[in-house]
């Protein structure tokens, strides 16, 4: 029996872990090559909270802060996608109707700036919502809850594109079971809580 095709066809992704390897590749190596060292921190159990109180702010929000003169809200769309092979949990997900319609993912974020990993993100639950509604997903809007800021983030045929070969790497690297090298850079490992399991870092 092939070991590798059956890791590569049955393990699904999350789109947190998306992020986080856009963030760090390790971090997903240790999640599923190295199972059960995974802490919850302080930051996490904040993010979720703050999560549970952006949403009731939301529900008094304007639709115009997302570009469009009306839509549906639903709060935390659960979606999957065998295809993809990745399932995720968006915050709050737009549908738009009308001649143009579209669907409009928003995902919030404790912080005060969106870098690659939450775009990378965000491009993910644009390819699960656009297949999920069968609705065209062109923009997306990443809000940041301390300074109550939505950014807005084009959802171009490129990011997408970058996106799902990402997924694949990560298919690659568990299947393989391949440590990656450690960041270029070592500003994320500060606060990252699988940092006492890299010795090279």
């Amino acid at each position: 029996m092939d070991r590798t095709s059956d890791a590569i066809e049955v393990v699904t992704f999350t789109v947190t872990d998306l992020k986080q390897y856009t963030y760090c590749p390790r971090v997903v190596y240790y999640t599923y090559c190295l199972p059960f060292l995974r802490p919850t921190t302080f930051k996490m159990e904040r993010g979720i909270a703050a999560h549970e109180e952006e949403k009731e702010r939301e529900r008094r929000r304007s639709m115009r802060l997302y570009g469009v003169p009306e839509g549906e809200r639903e709060f935390d769309v659960y979606l999957r996608s065998a295809a993809l092979g990745l399932a995720g949990q968006v915050d709050l997900a737009i549908r738009v109707p009308g001649a143009s319609p579209e669907a409009i993912p928003v995902d919030y974020k404790q912080s005060r700036r969106a870098g690659t990993h939450v775009r990378r993100q965000l491009a993910a639950y644009a390819l699960l919502i656009g297949e999920a509604w069968d609705l065209p997903v062109r923009r997306g809007y990443i809000y940041l809850i301390p300074t109550r800021e939505a950014q807005e983030v084009r959802l171009t045929p490129a990011l997408l594109g970058r996106t799902r070969a990402e997924i694949a790497a990560m298919r690659e690297m568990v299947a393989t079971e391949s440590m990656p090298g450690p960041p270029s850079r070592r500003a994320p490992c500060v606060a990252c809580e699988f940092r006492r399991f890299c010795n090279d870092v």
